[in-house]
């Protein structure tokens, strides 16, 4: 990163170079990028490759307004907060909302702030945290819309749980050891290739609002505000770009033939 990109971050995100290297501006980044940059798997739909290097994220998320996955996401936030000066550090995590964990293939950024540790992701779609969680146990972690919290598990180590539903559900076990740049690639070459990976073979498109959140999945429009949810099938090509623009702020330059056999699947 260099001064001249940390500028255009910022013009993306809608924030103001922010000072100081402290708990607020972190709370203040992660809420401008989740809310300004979607989720989207868009490119990995029409056959693209997807390059993690700090240029590449740079050029697709900031210069061409698109969004992405955790490993671009997460990517993006741990290349802007490191050349800011936070201590960071990334972490893989295995998800565990299927029948079997998966691998360690989402990634997360550490941030540690005055001896306190936090969890920073503004990358798992739907249920991505609206703020840093404190890595703190046992204890409830409120985000303006979700509760949190995390444990110990004594097999898989620290998971994160969400409460939903009247009940906890696990979300993430988090792997605390060092990360290795093939680390990532690995994670990323299977998440965005694989033909079991959730993102290969659904569009899933994701961006939070003030009162709740909206998601596309497949032909299916999902728009919860304060409690209540609205869905919508989409039905043609006009709808598929209007939803895009409209409520995601997404302008892909991909042709809709490359999008029909995933639009056509049943949600799972």
């Amino acid at each position: 990163m260099n001064p001249k990109m940390i500028e255009q971050y910022f013009q993306r995100i809608g924030l103001i170079h922010p000072p100081e290297i402290n708990e607020s501006t972190l709370r203040l980044i992660h809420h401008h990028q989740h809310r300004a940059i979607p989720f989207e798997n868009l490119a990995i739909l029409n056959g693209e490759s997807i390059d993690i290097t700090q240029q590449a994220i740079f050029e697709k998320l900031v210069l061409s307004e698109r969004g992405g996955y955790c490993q671009e996401l997460n990517g993006l936030l741990f290349n802007v907060l490191s050349y800011l000066g936070f201590t960071i550090r990334p972490l893989l995590a295995r998800v565990h909302f299927g029948e079997q964990p998966t691998g360690h293939g989402h990634r997360i950024n550490l941030v540690t702030i005055d001896d306190q540790q936090w969890i920073v992701d503004a990358g798992f779609g739907t249920s991505t945290p609206r703020a840093p969680l404190p890595l703190i146990f046992n204890q409830e972690i409120k985000t303006d819309l979700q509760t949190f919290r995390f444990i110990e598990d004594p097999l898989v180590g620290n998971m994160l749980q969400t409460f939903e539903e009247d009940a906890w559900k696990n979300m993430y076990s988090l792997d605390m050891n060092h990360v290795v740049w093939n680390d990532l690639e690995y994670g990323n070459h299977f998440t965005s290739t694989h033909p079991s990976s959730l993102f290969t073979q659904n569009c899933v498109v994701a961006r939070p609002t003030d009162e709740g959140i909206t998601t596309l999945f497949n032909r299916t429009l999902k728009i919860r505000q304060g409690g209540v949810e609205q869905e919508i099938e989409l039905e043609n090509e006009s709808d598929f770009y209007h939803v895009l623009k409209q409520h995601f702020g997404l302008e892909p330059k991909i042709s809709y033939q490359a999008f029909i056999p995933f639009l056509d699947k049943p949600e799972a």
